[in-house]
Order: structure tokens, then C-alpha cells, then sequence
């Protein structure tokens, strides 16, 4: 679809709105990774909230340009499992990485604009290039994924 106007931007700027709202449960969750790991090891989730933290404030920005209301952070998250060793931390990367990718596999589905599509393919394979790194610190196999962000066949 060109970048003419026609397309759905009220679609596009809710599935931003949502991947909005992941980008700032990751920023939070990395918090959490980086407080169960080793001092040494730490650089990785300190890198992974940093880049969070630029498409969150990127997408801050895009919202705010378009009118929409951004969702505020939560003052905290739900975790899935207890973080007690470096395996969970790594375990809690993979579930920030893959729970971005699929909000923007969403906003890739919806997007109307090409600089929004350019935008979702940036952070998506961003995400999914840390989640291999996370994957493999967890032990987890395989440690890639056919497609991204969509559910696991």
C-alpha cells in the first residue's frame, strides 16, 4: 500500500498503541533479567533494555506526531515464572524478545504507512536476533524461529 493516505491509520496507530505497551513491558522485564545475573554478564540485558528503550521512546514520539494518546507504562508486570538463576533471566529475555516480536508482527499486519512497515521489520528483527542470543543462554532448542513472532507450529 503507498504512503497516499488511503490506508487504515486508526488500525496501524492501535497496533502501535500495543506495541507500544510490550516495548514497555520489556523495559521493565529487562530490570528484572539483569538484577539475576552475574555482574560480568549483565552488558547483555542492559544492551537489550537500551534498544527497548529507543523504540519505545521512538514509537512516544510517532504517537504523539499522529494525536494518539500513548499508553503509559505500568507501575510493574505480572512475571511468568520466578527469576531465581541466570537460565530463568535468559529464559524472561526470550519471553520479552518474542512477546515485542508479536505485537510487531501485528503492527507489520496493519501497518498503512511504508516508514511504519520499515519501522516493525527494524524492531522485529532486532528482537528476534536477541532472543536467539537469550535462547541459547537458556539452553533452549532450536535457538531460531522460522517466523518470527508468530505462534510456534
Amino acid at each position: 500500500m503507498a504512503d497516499d493516505g488511503t490506508g487504515d491509520l486508526a488500525a496501524e496507530n492501535d497496533a502501535l498503541g500495543l506495541a507500544l505497551a510490550a516495548e514497555h513491558a520489556a523495559v521493565w522485564g529487562y530490570g528484572v533479567v539483569g538484577a539475576a545475573l552475574p555482574a560480568a554478564d549483565r552488558g547483555t540485558a542492559t544492551g537489550a533494555e537500551a534498544a527497548h528503550r529507543d523504540v519505545r521512546d521512538s514509537l512516544i514520539t510517532l504517537l504523539a506526531e499522529r494525536s494518539v494518546e500513548p499508553a503509559a507504562a505500568e507501575g510493574g508486570y505480572a512475571l511468568p515464572f520466578p527469576v531465581l538463576s541466570p537460565v530463568d533471566a535468559a529464559a524472561l529475555g526470550v519471553v520479552l524478545e518474542d512477546g515485542t516480536s508479536a505485537a510487531w508482527v501485528r503492527v507489520l499486519d496493519q501497518a498503512a504507512e511504508r516508514s511504519t512497515r520499515e519501522l516493525a521489520l527494524e524492531a522485529l528483527t532486532g528482537a528476534e536476533v536477541r532472543a536467539v542470543a537469550w535462547r541459547t543462554a537458556a539452553g533452549q532448542d532450536p535457538v531460531t524461529r522460522a517466523l518470527p513472532g508468530l505462534p510456534a507450529q
